[in-house]
């Protein structure tokens, strides 16, 4: 491989569109990358409780601290939800209101999200539900894929009962409460009966920081398709659309820097492998929105960057 300098600037992205070929060709068919992504999401930045629930970062946390992630991991209550044609087996404790306390098993509307106690609840419901796929606009589409983009100001219902489900697979997440700050970009696989949903990603609207994805997850009958490096490469775009560099919500859990790394990884060595002649790190977040510090995180990591005479070689 050729020795590129890497000078390390600030860094910048140039405006893009999302090409459906490449998400789908690079994305969707690696089966390779490990798509039980955890949470990234903690609160914003305007009223942050710092709960960085961390493997290894429990010394780090007050009593209070401890006392709410306690709260939050303990065991879970729901033990099954219906969604769709599957029965899928909880992992987490989710605050769902107090009148389903009681509940074991809840029935999901796989087309609004609401939620009931009972099959024949459901049954009723559905011969009433005029929904066929999420409450928003269609973003995406190639083949019998299609993404959905979710305003949890005018869907804020829909966002909730998204937010309580997916509590059920993600330790370490805090509930939204004020879901209209965040738009919901929901991945669907459709046939002739609707879109049925298989996972999402969250993007707060105005992020301080340049976060491009707060909250991932990939229910768990349809991973290990590749789905949640869509839904990471699907992020980046909508960056490059609006011109800016992009990073996920700290904390990252272990899968979930996993996933990303993988993604950056990728994404960063076939740039190297075709390009001649010197790149800087700003060239790399230009072409790629992945944030700077992303960039000579990953590329330390693979150490293919060192530190000589004042600059980054590769």
């Amino acid at each position: 491989m050729p020795v590129f300098v890497i000078e390390v600037l600030g860094s910048s992205v140039a405006s893009g569109i999302i090409d459906n070929s490449d998400l789908i060709e690079e994305t969707v068919v690696d089966e390779k990358v490990e798509d039980k992504v955890t949470s990234l999401k903690m609160t914003r930045h305007q009223k942050r409780k710092i709960d960085e629930t961390h493997v290894e970062g429990h010394e780090e946390l007050d009593a209070a601290s401890l006392r709410e992630n306690e709260e939050f991991t303990k065991v879970n209550n729901i033990a099954t939800i219906e969604l769709g044609r599957y029965e899928i087996e909880t992992w987490y404790f989710s605050h769902f209101p107090p009148e389903y306390n009681d509940c074991v098993k809840l029935y999901f509307c796989e087309f609004c999200l609401n939620f009931m106690k009972r099959k024949e609840q459901l049954q009723r419901h559905m011969r009433k539900c005029d929904l066929k796929h999420p409450p928003g606009d269609e973003k995406y589409q190639c083949s019998t894929l299609s993404m959905f983009e979710v305003d949890g100001k005018k869907n804020r219902v829909y966002g909730q009962n998204l937010c309580y489900l997916e509590k059920l697979f993600l330790d370490h997440k805090t509930l939204y409460y004020d879901v209209e700050l965040f738009l919901f970009y929901v991945w669907c696989e459709c046939d002739d009966r609707g879109c049925h949903m298989v996972g999402y990603f969250s993007n707060e609207k105005h992020s301080e920081e340049s976060y491009n994805l707060a909250c991932i997850l990939t229910l768990p009958p349809y991973q290990r398709k590749g789905y949640g490096k869509f839904l990471i490469a699907f992020s980046y775009e909508l960056s490059k659309k609006e011109g800016k560099v992009g990073t996920p919500e700290r904390p990252l859990s272990d899968l979930g820097l996993l996933s990303y790394r993988g993604y950056w990884t990728r994404v960063l060595l076939d740039i190297l492998k075709e390009h001649r002649g010197n790149i800087s790190i700003k060239e790399l977040s230009d072409m790629t929105a992945i944030k700077a510090e992303d960039i000579l995180a990953t590329l330390q990591s693979l150490e293919l960057i060192q530190y000589r005479k004042g600059q980054h070689v590769i």
